[in-house]
């Protein structure tokens, strides 16, 4: 840790910190909507970064654990508000996006390369067929119009979504300093020689989908509450993961 508090990565990241914080008092609201934007795609990004940057698994699918997690949160708004608060929602988003990660993760560990990132991708193509299908339930093509917002203040939206990638990035670069991300590197680089160190390999990787699929399933929900509405196009398409990856 005093190493990197002396890097150049670490002051860098400290200006750029500085700089989003008082960006608010200079710039106009779509500037500000735009980041918002932005910093959700990050923690989407640093999401799918635990599984392929660290544990070597190539997931064309992030969008699945996104749209999991955002169509949890604006299903429940849609159809139960104002009984159920926008918290509640956002929560069983994140906690939808999980289960979900875990019944894709079982199957999809057991075979390794293209043949992961394959599962991972029809996983997605899956999720949009049901959206479809089950238009009266998620709104199909059309998209799931969201009564509530979380706030209309564009400053309140920005430092809602600053703040939480700034505590997702902290939480995910800890972990992966930390004795779970060595291993997950080590498995990543070779997991049979990984495995013959006396680690779980499928143990740990099954972990940091879990993770994964917690980060993306909340910033999914999250940004439901801010767009105020869910569609195909926005969480779930194959070109928004392409755009992650």
């Amino acid at each position: 840790m005093p190493n990197f508090v002396t890097s150049r990565l670490f002051w860098i990241g400290a200006l750029t910190v500085i700089v989003a914080l008082v960006l608010p008092t200079y710039v106009s609201g779509y500037v500000l909507g735009l980041l918002t934007v932005a910093y959700y795609t990050a923690v989407f990004a640093m999401s799918w970064d635990l599984l392929f940057g660290f544990a070597g698994e190539v997931n064309f699918g992030p969008t699945f654990l996104i749209g999991v997690g955002a169509y949890t949160a604006g299903i429940l708004d849609a159809h139960f508000s104002p009984g159920l608060s926008i918290w509640l929602c956002i929560a069983a988003g994140a906690l939808a996006a999980v289960v979900g990660g875990v019944v894709l993760a079982l199957p999809a560990l057991r075979v390794s390369g293209p043949y992961f990132g394959l599962t991972t991708l029809v996983a997605v193509l899956m999720l949009q067929n049901f959206i479809v299908v089950a238009a009266g339930l998620t709104g199909g093509e059309i998209g799931l119009a969201v009564p509530d917002v979380i706030s209309i203040d564009a400053k309140t939206n920005y430092w809602i979504a600053l703040g939480f990638m700034l505590v997702s990035g902290a939480i995910l670069f800890g972990l992966s300093r930390s004795a779970i991300g060595l291993i997950l590197q080590a498995s990543g680089q070779d997991k049979i020689q990984a495995g013959a160190l006396g680690f779980n390999v499928t143990k740990h990787k099954l972990a940091a989908f879990v993770v994964s699929a917690f980060f993306s399933g909340l910033a999914g929900a999250l940004m439901v509450f801010y767009m105020g509405t869910a569609s195909v196009s926005t969480f779930v398409d194959v070109g928004v993961g392409v755009q992650i990856i």
